[in-house]
């Protein structure tokens, strides 16, 4: 199933009041914003969907058409781990190893793997260990 899907835009700001505009009809609002500092890639992302799920995010840190991601989620930490292996094996290029990312919340277990065009794409588990 996919968890999330990213893109890059090129001014943050006017961005977020076009999506906060037409996203709010549909009843999903930014639920969370990561710092620079708390991003993989730097800049600033911002989260927007349901019931305290973020589920359609949007971030200043890459350029636009390389901002592209889309995260899958998995049952175990195990398979996050046997895809971020099997991504690099493929010739993919790692873009965080596995494990937790507490600033999205304490139990977020993911890797990130660029595909061969330099799509980000992520494994993630939800679940405690």
């Amino acid at each position: 199933m996919i968890d999330h899907v990213g893109f890059a835009v090129s001014d943050l700001a006017r961005s977020d009041a076009f999506y906060t505009a037409a996203l709010a009809p549909l009843g999903i609002a930014e639920i969370m914003r990561v710092t620079p500092e708390q991003t993989e890639s730097g800049g600033t992302a911002i989260g927007y969907g349901k019931d305290n799920k973020p589920f359609f995010w949007i971030g200043d840190n890459e350029r636009v058409g390389q901002g592209t991601h889309v995260a899958f989620t998995v049952d175990t930490r195990a398979e996050v781990d046997a895809f971020h292996a099997a991504g690099l094996a493929a010739g993919g290029t790692d873009h965080g190893a596995p494990g937790i990312r507490a600033h999205y919340h304490p139990n977020y277990y993911g890797a990130f793997v660029l595909d061969p065009d330099g799509q980000n794409i992520e494994a993630v588990c939800h679940r405690p260990e």
